[in-house]
């Protein structure tokens, strides 16, 4: 085997597969990249056995064949080399020589047969969507899932197939993200998949944007995500994603309308006097005024004032103050709307022009 091609070219495809690599392994194989060369196509896989992801490029001076090369010190290797360098990699025995002008380097190599392969996917639904769209789903709502959740369930992202959109939503019990976006092709599918943490994490990472549509296919157990250089395979969290809609508060009529970037820079100034443990702010709404106040068990306190949109009077509500922080990033409106009800209720947090995404923060009793 052997191929060849420009450094950063080669480093492209490099960086996205090497990062599904686990820097431990239960199985030595599993440090290394499935190199695969076949018709002047280079293709790499990296798998973790719960993720695996495939990068395509084609090559120079290919001859076919296939091997596992390690993955962390290939990719350090051709990083470091100098840009415009014309990589070369070639196969002699159970050695891997890369090359570049006066550099060389010999990696040992373990045999493509050892490599684990992702069961294949049984494809149940096939649907496109366009890029961009599923990059800024994941982006508006992946912060909200829940880490080593006893409720396996919570830690991934609920992928909501409805007729003719995607819903992407994350919630870890104390805060829910929501965000839809119409669907390219393969309406008419109705599913739930719930995809895992460093799934979503990688997926997001390969994920460009631009014009293109990348397709889905939905197997029982696995989603598998195509475009024309990777295809990503990320297995399923077989459980069952909680009701979200009931969430998701009703009757909230009372609405403070307010300057996204004011309120962000009021409350991220609050947040330092917060306590460090509950991390809770009282968010006081009166007559074209939201009042924003916090306090510490060091007797120390902040107050802000931010002109608001409203005639809601006399409710205060407390609210950890880092999850509206990161509601209010994860928004794109200049104005967003708050809406309440009264001081136990969950705050829905929305961009003023359009309810595609959305947020709820539950109270904070202070």
């Amino acid at each position: 085997m052997r191929f060849s091609l420009q450094r950063e070219a080669f480093l492209k495809p490099l960086a996205q597969v090497v990062n599904v690599v686990e820097r431990r392994q239960t199985l030595p194989v599993l440090a290394n990249l499935l190199v695969q060369v076949k018709d002047g196509q280079l293709s790499l896989t990296g798998s973790d056995l719960e993720v695996e992801m495939v990068a395509r490029i084609a090559v120079d001076d290919a001859k076919d064949g296939e091997i596992t090369i390690p993955a962390r010190k290939l990719f350090d290797y051709v990083r470091a080399l100098p840009d415009g360098s014309k990589v070369a990699v070639s196969q002699s025995g159970d050695k891997i020589q890369v090359q570049a002008g006066r550099s060389r380097c010999n990696l040992t190599s373990l045999p493509a047969n050892d490599f684990p392969s992702v069961d294949e996917v049984e494809a149940t639904e096939h649907v496109t969507v366009p890029e961009a769209a599923l990059k800024e789903l994941i982006e508006r709502t992946a912060f909200a899932m829940a880490q080593q959740d006893v409720r396996y369930y919570l830690n991934g992202l609920l992928f909501d197939l409805r007729e003719a959109s995607l819903r992407c939503v994350a919630t870890d019990g104390h805060r829910l993200a929501l965000c839809e976006a119409p669907l390219g092709s393969g309406g008419g599918t109705k599913r739930q998949i719930i995809v895992p943490r460093k799934g979503v994490t990688e997926l997001q990472r390969l994920l460009e944007g631009g014009d293109r549509d990348v397709e889905l296919e939905l197997g029982r157990g696995h989603i598998r995500v195509k475009r024309d250089d990777v295809t990503f395979t990320s297995k399923l969290i077989d459980g069952r994603f909680p009701d979200y809609e009931a969430v998701i508060p009703i009757g909230a009529d009372r609405e403070v309308r307010i300057d996204r970037e004011a309120l962000r820079a009021a409350l991220q100034r609050a947040a330092i006097l917060s306590n460090e443990k509950y991390r809770g702010v009282r968010i006081e709404a009166s007559p074209n005024l939201l009042r924003i106040s916090a306090h510490n068990p060091e007797q120390e306190e902040a107050q802000e004032e931010v002109e608001a949109d409203t005639k809601v009077e006399g409710l205060a509500v407390g609210f950890n103050v880092n999850y509206l922080l990161e509601a209010l990033t994860a928004l794109r409106d200049e104005q967003v709307v708050l809406q309440l009800r009264d001081a136990n209720s969950s705050a829905l947090v929305r961009e003023a022009g359009s309810e595609r995404c959305r947020h709820v923060v539950m109270p904070l009793r202070l």
